[in-house]
């Protein structure tokens, strides 16, 4: 008897020290951010005005040193919580009626279990591409006043607020909240939460990037891309260095010159293809990754109000009404007349895994000439 109460107390002893060095090395590496783990849309602090956004950000504010013990509850919940992705709080029954007016749609704060993967956007129809689904998550997480309450019109909310890192839990904030863990608990997380993903016909996506990126005066991508490109393909060997210098005299790729760009192999032994062309297999990971939800850009509305029926968040939130996107399959064939049909065909098998992951058909069209 005696024995056994011994190594009852020794087995307490040593559980006890066990939970004092994983808390010691949490906090350790954890620090004292107030970023919790379920908050996967959640930014910083509130902000009560758009306008003075910029101004707010440059004022020194006071740090606030968080509950250690709320810290270690949100670290623990997050195994515990059931993964149905649905809020942590239910909502009340009667927020279900879509029909509701606006100001009687306000729910407490929730911590919606949700992760996004967006499509780069093409900046002359950017609402139909990962801007309005950004205002989504900034309703959701409340994390914008209006009035002195949360805003509710994703509309309301200006562009460069909704693209403001400062307004979202990204990965790297969380990478950086988490150390070590954050390897670990992402897993966790893509287990629970529900993700979804958004895609568009590859060629079309090509030639939306090229019009965004390479058609005006972006000084990034001329400085990065442009000028290798001018450099291998336009016989340009010392091209101006800036943006403005090379549109006022003439100097620019050409949509020919992009696609060398993307066939050269030496492209990526410098680096890896840019997000706004990079296959989206290789960006988004579907094969590794199980979206419970791919959306397509081109019938993004219709997707979009799906996704939210899904999500449960449809009596919360609506998905803003947008234009077409100008850049449609019906132009692609203006823009490869000017690619040779070997280097389309190339293109296509460069691309391929993406049409036929995500249920495009194969442009024909324009392979077949």
């Amino acid at each position: 008897m005696m024995g056994t109460s011994r190594m009852f107390h020794i087995f307490v002893v040593l559980g006890s020290a066990f939970m004092i060095l994983l808390i010691i090395l949490y906090w350790k590496e954890v620090g004292v951010s107030r970023q919790y783990l379920h908050n996967p849309v959640s930014p910083g602090p509130k902000i009560a005005n758009p306008a003075q956004h910029q101004q707010q950000q440059q004022q020194p504010q006071t740090p606030q040193t968080p509950s250690f013990l709320s810290d270690i509850d949100a670290f623990v919940n997050q195994f515990l919580e059931p993964g149905t992705g649905e809020p942590t709080d239910p909502l009340p029954a009667e927020t279900s009626n879509q029909s509701e007016k606006a100001e009687e749609r306000y729910v407490p704060r929730q911590e919606w279990k949700i992760h996004l993967t967006p499509v780069a956007e093409d900046l002359r129809q950017r609402q139909v591409a990962c801007t309005n689904w950004k205002r989504i998550m900034i309703v959701l997480s409340e994390s914008l006043l209006h009035h002195g309450v949360p805003q509710q019109d994703p509309l309301a909310i200006p562009i460069e607020v909704a693209h403001d890192d400062n307004m979202h839990f990204t990965f790297n904030k969380f990478w950086k909240r988490y150390g070590k863990f954050a390897r670990h608990l992402m897993k966790v997380k893509l287990k629970k939460y529900k993700k979804f993903l958004f895609v568009r016909d590859p060629f079309v996506r090509l030639i939306s990037a090229f019009r965004d990126k390479f058609e005006g005066l972006n000084q990034n991508f001329y400085q990065s891309f442009a000028k290798v490109m001018l450099r291998r393909y336009a016989n340009h060997t010392t091209p101006p260095d800036s943006v403005d210098e090379a549109f006022a005299m003439g100097v620019h790729p050409s949509f020919l010159h992009f696609i060398q760009f993307l066939l050269d192999p030496q492209t990526e032994k410098v680096s890896p293809f840019n997000e706004h062309w990079q296959q989206m297999y290789r960006l988004c990971h579907p094969c590794q990754i199980q979206y419970d939800f791919v959306g397509h850009l081109e019938t993004a509305e219709e997707d979009a109000e799906h996704l939210l029926r899904l999500l449960r968040v449809d009596n919360v939130v609506e998905f803003p009404k947008s234009h077409r996107n100008v850049t449609s399959t019906d132009l692609e064939s203006n823009w490869f007349d000017t690619v040779p049909l070997e280097m389309r065909r190339e293109l296509y098998k460069l691309y391929e895994a993406d049409f036929r992951l995500f249920g495009y058909d194969r442009p024909d069209s324009i392979l077949n000439e």
